[in-house]
Formats: C-alpha cells, structure tokens, sequence
C-alpha cells in the first residue's frame, strides 16, 4: 500500500505539471505514494503530459479545481492525504517530511510547508509586497498559500465536509485550530510569485474575494485579516522594509477597491489566474 496519496488537481498545466511530478517522484520509491492528477477542464495535453511520469490521471470535462479535489479524493487510496497545486515544486523528502508529521501519535491533523518564494528575477514592487506578506502573522501561522496541504484521515474528513468555496486552502487552514495543525519547518515548496504588478494585483483581488466569500459563509475568515496593528509591528521589527510597506498598503487598498464590485455581485466564481507564474 502506499504511504500517502497526493492530489494534484491542474486546469491547462501541461508547461508546469511535469516540473512538479519531476521533482515530486526523484527520490521515490517504486508504489510508495499514491500520485492522482486530475486533468479538469483542460484545452492543452496537461493529462498526455502527466500520464508520460507514470501517475494515475482522472479526467473531467468540468474545469473546476472543487470537483477536481473531489473526484481525486474519490480514485485515491490512502492516507495521509496531500492536495498539491500544480504549479508550485516540491522534492521527494519534502512529500515524506509532510506525512511523517501526520504520523505521529496524538499529532496534528494538518500539515504543510514552508514557503520558498522564487522573487531574484521579479520586479522591486512585487518583491516589496511579500517583504512584508510572508511577515504576517497569519501568513506565518496559516497553512494556506503555500500550494500544499496535507491531512490525516480524520482531517480528510472534516475539509470534505467544508461547503464549496473559492479559496479552498483559506478555508482548509481555518477548518483546523492552531493546535490541530503545523507547518513543518523543514519541508519546502517552491512558491511561483507573479512576474509583474498587474498579476499580483490579480491575484490580490483574487484573495479579498475569497476572504470576503469565507466571512459570510459558516467559516470564520478573520484569522486571515491583516490589521494595523500587524502592520506596526512590521515596521517596528524592521524600520528599513517602511517603503515596503508603502507598497503593500497601496497593492492591499487597490485590490480592495477592484474586489468590491464581485464581492457586492457575489460572484465567487470568476477565477482570476496568473498566468505569468506558469512561464
């Protein structure tokens, strides 16, 4: 039996999904992880390219990443369970390090890793926001923006209970108490930031709607609010990143204002992808 199932929901992935099972599969070892990736919606050879690595591929005309976890859960065999966005890389220790945290005995019921942002070739303003975005308390602490999260069978159960949201890691990350979940610090994912201003403030838009769907909803969404106070602590530890946080305030304060027209329409279905991460 396999030690883990991983699940790997890609919607038109096929220039990044054979990075990520390349790396993914390096080390492992013949039958020790159950790799299901579910080619959703795709208009590109995503599932002719993972089918070459030898994993298992689900297709579905339906390009939805909730039905793709869901139809992944359901072809998958084992526990733990890792649900790992297509576009991020992570090696072979890295899977083993995330189940061997859901392993232990009276341990938590979710686990990811830590974040390694690729950002030497991105632009000074993107740079300067996640100065100051990996600071947060609540981005330090919360398992989601990471592209992985991994579960027990007991913690499986519960984010398959979770209503269908957008921001399904948000969601994932506040469904666990800070005790029942852990980010382990010595595995990594490599984290795909976007190349331009205009595709993060994508990609922020893309977060306050997804927050603002959470907090109506019967999940709590304030644990991923940034407060002043956060940010005051920021530039106390660390007078030098204050024009950081120029950036960030003004990034934060543009996205909300694109935001508020689908947040008042609720339109929590519009899926605004960066596509210059995927080059």
């Amino acid at each position: 039996m396999p030690s883990a199932s991983v699940i790997i929901p890609a919607h038109n992935e096929a220039r990044v999904i054979g990075r990520l099972l390349e790396r993914l599969l390096a080390e492992a070892r013949d039958g020790e992880f159950d790799i299901v990736v579910v080619a959703n919606g795709c208009e590109d050879d995503t599932a002719d390219v993972a089918r070459g690595y030898g994993v298992r591929v689900v297709e579905t005309e339906i390009p939805s990443k909730r039905e793709a976890l869901r139809l992944g859960d359901e072809a998958a065999t084992g526990h733990p369970r890792v649900y790992l966005d297509a576009d991020v890389q992570m090696g072979t220790a890295d899977l083993r390090l995330l189940r061997d945290a859901l392993a232990v005995p009276g341990g938590p019921l979710a686990a990811a890793p830590e974040r390694s942002l690729v950002l030497d070739d991105r632009p000074w303003p993107v740079r300067a926001y996640y100065a100051v975005w990996t600071r947060l308390p609540a981005v330090r602490e919360g398992l989601f923006g990471r592209g992985v999260i991994a579960v027990s069978e007991e913690g499986n159960r519960r984010i398959m209970d979770l209503p269908p949201v957008m921001g399904d890691d948000l969601a994932a990350s506040l469904a666990f108490a800070p005790g029942e979940r852990r980010v382990v610090r010595t595995a990594r994912a490599v984290i795909h930031p976007p190349r331009t201003l205009g595709d993060l403030l994508r990609r922020r838009v893309r977060a306050v709607t997804v927050v603002a769907e959470i907090e109506q909803g019967p999940i709590s969404g304030q644990e991923a609010r940034t407060g002043l106070r956060d940010l005051v602590g920021i530039a106390g530890r660390a007078p030098w990143l204050l024009p950081h946080l120029v950036v960030f305030l003004a990034v934060t304060l543009v996205a909300r204002a694109r935001a508020r027209r689908a947040v008042k329409a609720k339109d929590y279905t519009t899926w605004l992808r960066d596509e210059s991460s995927r080059t």
